[in-house]
């Protein structure tokens, strides 16, 4: 029996998106998908959580991306961001020893803001 595909030219499976390389408007590396955040009544994607800096996945911070600030680059074989480095660090992020509250709908909105995509209000 043959198994299920996990990518076909269309769809990817979430296993595949994690871990998968972000580059900045620039075309240089910034991180890798940690993970994505999915609407549980609407099903979309809505955030992918970037994964940046430390080492050996110690002192790394993490950003919550829009889902729609995302593009996927088939030349660099990632999703890449228009935004450079120095600007994704001044993006909302949270360390390894926060919390991130999804709840809280200003922080969610400040996030869709900085990367100028509308707020999905969910």
């Amino acid at each position: 029996m043959e198994t299920e595909s996990r990518e076909t030219a269309g769809l990817i499976g979430s296993d595949k998106v994690e871990g998968t390389a972000v580059y900045g408007s620039d075309g240089d590396k910034i991180g890798s998908i940690e993970r994505v955040m999915i609407e549980k009544v609407g099903g979309k994607v809505a955030y992918a959580v970037l994964s940046f800096g430390g080492f050996l996945g110690m002192g790394d911070d993490h950003y919550p991306l829009p889902w729609q600030s995302l593009t996927y680059n088939t030349e660099l074989g990632g999703y890449q961001v228009a935004i450079t480095n120095d600007e994704l660090n001044k993006a909302p992020h949270y360390g390894n020893n926060d919390n991130w509250n999804w709840d809280d709908r200003s922080r969610v909105r400040a996030v869709n803001e900085y990367y100028g995509v509308p707020f999905p209000g969910y």
